[in-house]
């Protein structure tokens, strides 16, 4: 998303309690008009005040593309957050405003002649509500496996059961039901594709499962909420335009440490690996890639990060900055 592309100011037309931690809200424009169009694994950036500032978090859109009156997302509660989810379910009220950017997909679907394999893990079922709209109106064979602790905390069982019906399948924790991926893999179609979306355990197991079984890269697809951060080891980062050196801690990001020296601007926005407003040039070095923003082919190319989430391979990496 760039910092040029206009927001859209939209009402809170709705607020429901989807489960003990997650709440759905139904979003309408402000002038009344439509929204943007937008297709199946989209999300938006909802620009949320916090006692840090404005920040952004980027969500999963809920509602049908065919619907374009209403947005609608989910918000899982978060105890360790920047902010955000606590804003969104304790001061957000019906009829408030809200600032969004126009829809974004970075977890598509992909044409095949046979199966779409969709496996979520707690609120990782958001990316796949729109998705199995597109799906069942186009008459494409998919089955959606939905992974949570328990029933009483999952969100959207009832609704996708009756609406989907034998596609779904739910995998209870709290029952002893395990989704294994591994056996799920191995009964997959030459031409199926598998989309995966949750806590990161289950994004590595499937990888793992899709290695070990010689799955083609190209047939697995995931989406994260939030990459992760920081953790590795330290380095420096060298801006090119000045020559400066800035150190950065294990537990810190490029942009942290550059925004700490102030002795340059970076436009930034989700701090989170999701919109690509911190792109950056890479002259020299190589990026350790954290961003779910950046295509395999593009992180492989070395030729770009994400400063906000990504590091360097080495101990020195030099930016276009």
């Amino acid at each position: 998303m760039s910092l040029k592309t206009p927001n859209i100011n939209v009402r809170v037309l709705r607020i429901e309690q989807a489960s003990p931690l997650i709440k759905r809200f139904t979003l309408e424009a402000a002038d009344g008009g439509p929204l943007p169009a937008f297709s199946g694994g989209s999300h938006i950036m909802v620009q949320i005040p916090a006692a840090s500032g404005l920040i952004h978090n980027a969500y999963s859109l809920l509602s049908s593309p065919y619907k374009l009156q209403q947005y609608q997302i989910a918000v899982r509660r978060e105890e360790v957050s920047r902010g955000g989810s606590a804003f969104m379910h304790d001061f957000l009220a019906e009829g408030d405003i809200l600032q969004i950017s126009p829809p974004n997909n970075l977890f598509p679907l992909h044409a095949t002649p046979e199966r779409q394999i969709l496996i979520a893990g707690g609120i990782g079922i958001t990316p796949f509500m729109s998705q199995m709209e597109v799906l069942q109106a186009s008459g494409a064979a998919f089955e959606l496996h939905y992974a949570f602790r328990s029933q009483e905390q999952a969100a959207f069982v009832d609704e996708l059961t009756a609406r989907y019906g034998a596609h779904c399948h739910f995998h209870d924790a709290s029952r002893g039901e395990q989704c294994n991926v591994s056996a799920l893999l191995a009964h997959l179609g030459e031409h199926d594709h598998v989309y995966v979306c949750g806590p990161q355990s289950l994004i590595e197991a499937v990888q793992q499962a899709g290695a070990e079984q010689g799955i083609p890269p190209a047939r697995l697809h995931w989406e994260q909420f939030a990459a992760s951060t920081s953790g590795g080891a330290a380095f420096t980062v060298v801006l090119a335009r000045s020559g400066r050196e800035i150190p950065v801690a294990a537990e810190q990001t490029i942009l942290q440490a550059i925004e700490s020296d102030g002795s340059v601007a970076v436009d930034c926005l989700c701090r989170e690996g999701v919109c690509g407003t911190c792109e950056v040039g890479i002259v020299e070095g190589e990026a350790e890639h954290r961003d779910q923003y950046l295509s395999e082919e593009e992180k492989q190319a070395q030729n770009s990060m994400l400063i906000c989430v990504s590091r360097a391979k080495g101990s020195r990496i030099v930016l276009d900055l």
